[in-house]
């Protein structure tokens, strides 16, 4: 383990900070796949979500309820990846998770 932590509370603080824990806890984490999976998945789900925002609120009206939209949805991810991370389960969010699943291993600096 990357701090020296349980699995599942590195895997939980994996979603803590959205993407940038995420990223951080892969380039810090080499051995664990659990760890890593779960780092992947906050990298990639949380990334793309806010620069979906982004791109959404600049849009008058519809974009603003788009990206607010997108902005509940990744609060859901949030709280739903660290109970399940905490659980030690290795929940795969709808089609994040395919790709983190897919990639986790191959993010190695």
């Amino acid at each position: 383990m990357a701090l020296g932590l349980d699995r599942n509370i590195e895997g939980a603080l994996c979603y803590l900070l959205f993407w940038i824990s995420g990223l951080i806890f892969l380039l810090l984490e080499r051995d664990d796949d659990f760890i890593r999976f779960h780092a992947m998945q906050s990298f990639i789900t949380f990334l793309s979500l806010n620069i979906l925002a982004v791109i959404f609120s600049s849009i008058p009206i519809i974009g603003i309820i788009i990206s607010a939209l997108i902005n509940i949805l990744m609060l859901v991810f949030w709280v739903v990846g660290m109970i399940k991370a905490y659980n030690n389960e290795k929940f795969k969010f709808p089609i994040f998770g395919d790709i983190a699943e897919k990639y986790y291993n191959k993010f190695l600096i």
